[in-house]
């Protein structure tokens, strides 16, 4: 983008702001250049630290430093008032380092530069940004601590640091007014976001994802968080507050999901705290402890007592008794209604929630298109799917076990109890869900020019850039990530079926066109991240590429086991949609071709000819009828699993156990399963000839 226009936008995004951080600024002081960050070069600086060190020491009205996406492999130091970090897409606009804390307090004397974002100024937005601390990611599969020799410690010279130990992504020191929207928090370890001033710190955190292992929020002061999800690594304590300086220092989290590993507790505190969790949303996967005081040696004292306050909780199976609601024990009784941000902040703050909804190229886009049309129609399937779509942006595929059913007519009732469980971390892309909804939305909006279906759309787009891994997979939920939930899904063409949407938002296709250009660009990278990850998860067989899995671990990218019948192996089915993909890219790289190519001749070295998979009359099983292979001379088949070393189709129950004939699994399985079938017919007989002609025309 050339730096006229983004000047224009900056003034168009200046005009609509009412207020500052701390009050009302005018459109005149708020009118300046958009600093564009760009590590590719097509900014005014490639790194974000010198962009920070360019402003003025000085200032009283925001500065907007617009970070274009990449990995900014830099750590970051603010000491400037009113500035404001922008990124282009809080998937694809990363800072990252890897750094523990133990090992930066043997070379230094404070935190000072321990964290990714390092805060001592005021008035700081943060917004769009994925943030994140690898340190323990990188050696999440190592149990051995590192050894580091740290004679600046003379009490602990040698130090063991394990991949749980502290790491900071976001460290404050004297800050007050900090606003971090639409970002995610990543480490592995202990004290992911860490906004610490006891004394005057006051903190906003909306739309937020925070993953970390021990305290990873740990807010010290006045501390808001909204619509956030918490992801906990280990079982000591996943949330954490100090508010031993004033009586009235709380955290308050609103509408906020907490979810991790088995066993994780909520919270704890070494010090005065108060908690105030309101409509908290908590995974099956959280332990019955409630929110507990940390001894410490010698014990600190606490003079206000435990203040820890529930209202609304839902916890997904057994309830706990300490999640009642008991707002009326809290000094003041205060009402749900009453706990409000001007509440907490006692009138000192209001902080402005609504700067950006995007970037300033989608904010202009959303400006023009607000004068395009007027609704025509309405579409009750459409309208349906807005009453299901969650906060984050996807669809779930059922509501307690049931399918969803977009043809049914709602209650008045039912929208309201299906839009209040909005925050249910439920969304997923197995079975076509998310990207059905999206498809359906974007033609609707075709046909009726309603505005609101394109942008739910658009939100569910949002949500599936925003899932996507660093290494290129899609999870099958997000941001669900327990059991099998968070593995890289390939099974029932997950992953392919938002590659080939992304795909068609590229190329214009399938009424694509109508969605924000912006989403192009942002498209194009998730692409060339999926085409890496599908290429480095082809299946090698003493030293021949074959296929492929239907589900890899995230962070190894190795085959994994899904479902208990779900076993690791090279899967008929799955493999198709995924050659279909790569023959699908235009001007394609040789490593794509080669890709294809073997994944081809894999096809048609399993395939079993002379047979069909056909259903057939038992009247003696509990359908009346079963599953079983028959001979057909003009037939072909494949089997959905095939064994890896040896290609061997196999067959698996609900006990895990490896079977070779299909007859040998219970009958609910055996006929509740495609475990045969001719996927691949079309993609050999028509489609891949036509493809390699086209391909070795090209060359």
């Amino acid at each position: 983008m050339k730096k006229s226009k983004i000047y224009i936008i900056g003034l168009l995004i200046a005009t609509i702001f009412c207020s500052s951080l701390i009050g009302t600024v005018s459109a005149q002081q708020a009118s300046k250049k958009i600093i564009v960050v760009d590590q590719s070069g097509g900014g005014d600086f490639v790194s974000i630290q010198d962009a920070i060190n360019s402003l003025p020491d000085v200032a009283t009205a925001p500065r907007i430093i617009y970070i274009k996406a990449g990995v900014y492999r830099e750590k970051v130091f603010l000491e400037k008032d009113f500035v404001s970090l922008i990124g282009e897409d809080v998937n694809k606009t990363i800072l990252t380092i890897s750094l523990a804390r133990d090992i930066w307090r043997c070379e230094n004397d404070d935190d000072w530069g321990v964290a990714t974002i390092n805060l001592k100024s005021n008035d700081i937005v943060l917004e769009n940004l994925t943030i994140s601390n690898t340190y323990g990611f990188e050696r999440a599969q190592n149990k051995e601590p590192e050894h580091i020799d740290c004679r600046k410690d003379s009490l602990h010279p040698f130090k063991e640091v394990r991949n749980s130990s502290h790491q900071m992504a976001l460290r404050s020191f004297t800050t007050t007014r900090l606003v971090a929207k639409n970002c995610i928090f990543r480490a592995y370890g202990g004290d992911t976001v860490s906004p610490w001033n006891p004394e005057e710190g006051m903190f906003y955190f909306k739309d937020c994802i925070m993953e970390g292992g021990v305290d990873f929020y740990c807010p010290r002061g006045w501390a808001w968080a909204q619509n956030c999800t918490f992801i906990a690594h280990g079982t000591t304590a996943a949330i954490w507050h100090d508010g031993s300086k004033y009586e009235d220092s709380k955290t308050v989290l609103v509408n906020c999901n907490f979810t991790g590993d088995p066993g994780f507790k909520l919270g704890r505190y070494h010090r005065d705290a108060q908690f105030y969790i309101i409509n908290g949303k908590f995974s099956k996967e959280m332990a019955d402890a409630p929110i507990y005081l940390n001894p410490s040696n010698p014990q600190n004292e606490i003079k206000w007592g435990r203040r820890i306050y529930f209202y609304n909780a839902a916890k997904e199976g057994t309830p706990f008794a300490w999640l009642a609601n008991n707002l009326e024990t809290a000094k003041g009784a205060p009402k749900p209604e009453d706990i409000t941000i001007n509440w907490l902040f006692n009138g000192k703050w209001m902080p402005d929630t609504s700067l950006f909804s995007g970037s300033p190229v989608k904010s202009l886009s959303i400006v023009k298109s607000k004068t395009n049309g007027q609704i025509s129609s309405i579409d009750s399937i459409a309208e349906n799917m807005l009453v299901y779509q969650r906060a984050i942006g996807g669809w779930p595929k059922a509501v307690n076990e049931i399918k969803v059913d977009y043809t049914k007519q709602l209650t008045e009732t039912e929208k309201k109890a299906i839009i209040a469980d909005s925050l249910h971390i439920d969304p997923t892309i197995d079975n076509g869900a998310t990207t059905k909804e999206i498809k359906y939305l974007v033609t609707a909006y075709k046909k009726t020019k309603n505005n609101k279906y394109l942008a739910a759309a658009e939100k569910g787009i949002g949500y599936l850039l925003k899932a996507q891994y660093a290494t290129g997979g899609w999870p099958q939920y997000f941001p669900d990530f327990s059991s099998y939930r968070s593995q890289i899904t390939y099974n029932d063409d997950a992953m392919v079926n938002v590659l080939n949407l992304l795909q068609d938002i590229v190329e214009g296709a399938r009424n694509f066109d109508m969605v924000n250009p912006a989403f192009i660009p942002k498209a194009k990278v998730a692409i060339e991240l999926g085409v890496g990850c599908i290429l480095r998860t082809q299946i090698k067989v003493n030293g021949k590429l074959t296929a492929w899995c239907a589900q890899y671990n995230r962070n190894t990218l190795q085959p994994e086991m899904a479902r208990k019948f779900e076993l690791v192996s090279i899967s008929g089915q799955e493999s198709v949609g995924i050659i279909r993909f790569l023959m699908r890219q235009k001007n394609p790289t040789p490593a794509i071709v080669e890709a294809v190519k073997a994944g081809i001749a894999w096809l048609e070295e399993v395939k079993i000819k002379g047979f069909k998979y056909v259903d057939v009359i038992a009247p003696d099983m509990p359908k009346g009828k079963d599953r079983v292979i028959a001979t057909d001379i003009n037939s072909a088949i494949w089997a959905r699993f095939y064994e890896v070393e040896t290609n061997r189709p196999f067959f698996s129950g609900r006990d895990s156990q490896k079977k070779y004939d299909v007859k040998e699994i219970e009958y609910e399985r055996r006929t509740g399963y495609a475990w045969y079938g001719t996927w691949p017919a079309t993609l050999l007989v028509v489609e891949y000839p036509k493809w390699l002609q086209a391909i070795n025309k090209n060359n």
